[in-house]
């Protein structure tokens, strides 16, 4: 198979963060070809088959993977972006991935249903958001930002590839979601540049993939998750309910983390990332479930099955993260490997 060399030079070629740590085999597998030149010798891949598709080690050989069709790497070749041993390689990590989503969810295709227990509010639940509410400390609020750091600085990229895979009403009315997302126009309000407001005002490290070798496997799959969905057309209807379970459970969750920045007297620039959330959210959800899912079921309701799965996946990922940073915060320790890189700050 021949590969489309583009030529570009050295000058031309784009500077994006560094390559992070390699976990394992997988990862120091695509880390270390991504140090060469696409158009040499054919890698070695390891075998995919037991790795552990929740992992550090697939993970971080996903994320790495996807952030391809992103940044980029600095000093990588942009060419390995459509490399066909990469990709080949990612497939073989994705099948794994994929079937462990589907086998931890119950499934189904009745999409009210799910889409209905999201909008119900337990009055008993303990989560994240409800630990850093009531009792949760600077410290863990920190934890917590640089764990969402590696969705949030690109906040609403994966969800754009949906756009040339929709049509009617659906594309239009997720066009204007994705047009809040990214800030109305205005560069300064783009959700990716209020997150990294809110990092420097939290007096964290504001940089794309800043904390890339800091977070764990549970806050790489979320975002594996959606460059999996996003990057595949079969996978179009799993995207849409994704993205609609993440725009119902953000806004109660963003009003419970402004009122935790409040208590614990942090710089106001802080919440603004969280209150244009309470608002912008209450309102994209109520889009997506009637217009983005109602329009795309009412062309394509074979579809409704994808868009349950893409609810609960998103379910299961969060929970897991969930547990994570609970359990470690309870325990008194740092939710990260090797705890804040820069230490405690302050408020």
């Amino acid at each position: 198979m021949t590969t489309l060399h583009t030529g570009i030079s050295e000058a031309g070629r784009h500077t994006g963060p560094a390559l992070p740590r390699p976990r394992g085999p997988l990862s120091e597998a695509v880390i270390t070809a991504l140090r060469h030149d696409p158009a040499g010798p054919v890698p070695a891949w390891p075998r995919t088959e037991g790795a552990d598709p929740f992992g550090e080690d697939l993970q971080l050989a996903l994320y790495t993977c996807y952030e391809l069709h992103y940044r980029g790497f600095d000093t990588v070749d942009p060419d390995w972006e459509w490399n066909p041993g990469l990709l080949g390689f990612r497939a073989g990590m994705e099948q794994p991935f994929l079937a462990a989503l589907r086998a931890g969810v119950p499934g189904g295709d009745d999409v009210e249903a799910v889409l209905g227990e999201l909008l119900v509010e337990d009055l008993d639940a303990r989560g994240v958001s409800h630990h850093l509410k009531d009792d949760g400390q600077w410290w863990q609020m920190r934890e917590y930002i640089v764990h969402r750091s590696l969705y949030h600085l690109k906040e609403a990229d994966p969800h754009a590839w949906l756009i040339p895979r929709l049509q009617g009403q659906a594309k239009a009315s997720l066009v204007a979601v994705e047009f809040d997302e990214f800030g109305g126009g205005r560069w300064e309000r783009l959700h990716a540049r209020l997150f990294a407001h809110l990092m420097e005002a939290a007096g964290l490290d504001a940089r794309y993939l800043g904390y890339i070798d800091a977070v764990p496997a549970e806050a790489l799959a979320p975002v594996t998750m959606m460059s999996l969905f996003g990057l595949h057309r079969a996978l179009r209807g799993a995207m849409v309910g994704h993205f609609a379970a993440a725009e119902i459970t953000t806004a109660p969750s963003a009003h419970r983390l402004a009122l935790a920045l409040q208590r614990m007297g942090a710089d106001p620039a802080c919440a603004v990332f969280f209150t244009e959330h309470i608002e912008a959210d209450a309102v994209h959800e109520q889009v997506l479930r009637r217009d983005v899912i109602g329009d795309l079921l009412a062309r394509e309701p074979g579809l409704a099955a994808d868009v349950v799965f893409g609810v609960q996946a998103t379910g299961l990922l969060e929970d897991r993260l969930g547990e994570h940073l609970l359990a470690s915060w309870r325990a008194g320790r740092s939710s990260l490997p090797h705890g804040l890189p820069d230490g405690p700050g302050r408020p």
